[in-house]
């Protein structure tokens, strides 16, 4: 659905992942497959759009979180392959056959099920196999003492009757965190990894075609991690200290407009509470973005969004639809003046540091009341509104 309301928008650089998504395929090699994240509806930036454009551009892979952000994509005309991180209940195996979708198995009771069910539909389920190396959250648990035990629960999947393992993979707990602990503890879960696999190809005389675990902060910092896959998240949409350093470009800019302006006196109490308090006469521009939109409550009073004069400090506590911001100094701007909430001239990393938070947070919480366009060669090729109507 489009939206004719110019309220609160935000605005998809395709061109942007482009660019990222090639600079990140010189760094891996030509011989490493890509797979994009696109699960939580690409962090915000729109699973669809995202997806179309990785696969145009040649992407391996895609990852998402559930059968229903798979199957999005599926009816959304989506071939690529489609890797599915999360739980599936046994009841849907036929439907991930049906439709080609790949799902991770995470302990021997969901192997089970799903060698169950894909018996049962006299059918086969392309599966990947994950193990926990330290993350500590899902996967066959392979640490220390539970290494044996580890090894023989996954090489029994990769025998079980329905399923076909092309893929084994782990998760990184600190690879983006600076500091030699973090670095020893990331490479204790790559060696852990590199053993698990080893251990399990001797025992079942199969060898596993897809192996992955690098992330984000290991496609930046640890190449020898990138064994057959990568996986790169927040590096993907051009975010955080890693992007800049390996020349990547934001992919969203989250705009508002400026609906009304009044001028208080100084001593007047803006907003609920009360917490600011003018000391001068005001002039107030008040916003229609509230933490409706994904406006964090937590950022009342602490931050500046950005105008074509300059940054504009943000007064008092942040509404469920509007905001309030200081426009006194600033000539030109005034009701319909285009205001950026983070983009290339309002980072997002410094309004998530304000907010005690990553990047990944706050586009994932720009709610579906707003409208996305996406921008190919400079011009709006699409516009996209979650809402029901």
């Amino acid at each position: 659905m489009e939206s004719t309301l110019r309220r609160t928008w935000s605005e998809i650089d395709l061109d942007a992942l482009v660019h990222n998504y090639h600079r990140l395929r010189e760094r891996i090699g030509s011989g490493v497959k890509f797979l994009g994240v696109v699960k939580a509806d690409a962090y915000g930036h729109g699973s669809v759009m995202v997806a179309k454009t990785l696969e145009a551009e040649g992407a391996d892979y895609l990852a998402v979180s559930s059968n229903d952000e798979a199957m999005e994509l599926r009816l959304n005309g989506i071939k690529m392959p489609i890797l599915i991180l999360g739980h599936t209940p046994k009841e849907q195996v036929g439907r991930l056959i049906e439709y080609d979708i790949t799902q991770a198995v995470t302990c021997k009771a969901k192997a089970v099920e799903y060698s169950d069910e894909a018996v049962r539909l006299g059918k086969t389920l392309k599966i990947h196999i994950k193990v926990d190396t330290g993350m500590s959250r899902l996967g066959y648990l392979c640490e220390g003492d539970f290494f044996i035990n580890g090894v023989e629960g996954i090489s029994e999947a990769v025998n079980m009757p329905g399923l076909e393992t092309e893929g084994i993979f782990t998760h990184f707990a600190v690879s983006d965190e600076p500091g030699e602990e973090c670095e020893k503890y990331t490479r204790h879960q790559f060696e852990l990894f590199t053993s698990v696999i080893e251990a399990v190809e001797k025992k079942t005389g199969r060898k596993i075609s897809i192996r992955h675990c690098a992330n984000t902060g290991a496609v930046a910092r640890y190449p020898e991690t990138f064994l057959d896959m990568v996986r790169p998240g927040l590096l993907l949409y051009g975010y955080g200290e890693f992007a800049k350093e390996l020349g990547l470009k934001p992919v969203m800019t989250l705009k508002t407009v400026i609906s009304t302006i009044k001028t208080y006196p100084a001593g007047t109490a803006i907003s609920y509470g009360g917490i600011f308090k003018t000391d001068r006469t005001t002039r107030v521009g008040v916003l229609p973005y509230g933490y409706a939109d994904g406006f964090f409550r937590s950022l009342s009073n602490k931050c500046s969004l950005m105008t074509t004069a300059g940054p504009a400090r943000q007064l008092g506590k942040i509404c469920m639809d509007m905001c309030m911001i200081d426009v006194t100094d600033m000539q030109g701007v005034g009701v319909g003046s285009e205001i950026e909430v983070f983009g290339p001239h309002n980072p997002i990393e410094e309004l998530s540091a304000i907010a005690g938070t990553i990047p990944y947070e706050l586009t994932c919480a720009v709610s579906k009341r707003v409208p996305r366009s996406y921008i190919r060669n400079g011009k709006v090729i699409e516009r996209e509104l979650l809402l029901r109507m």
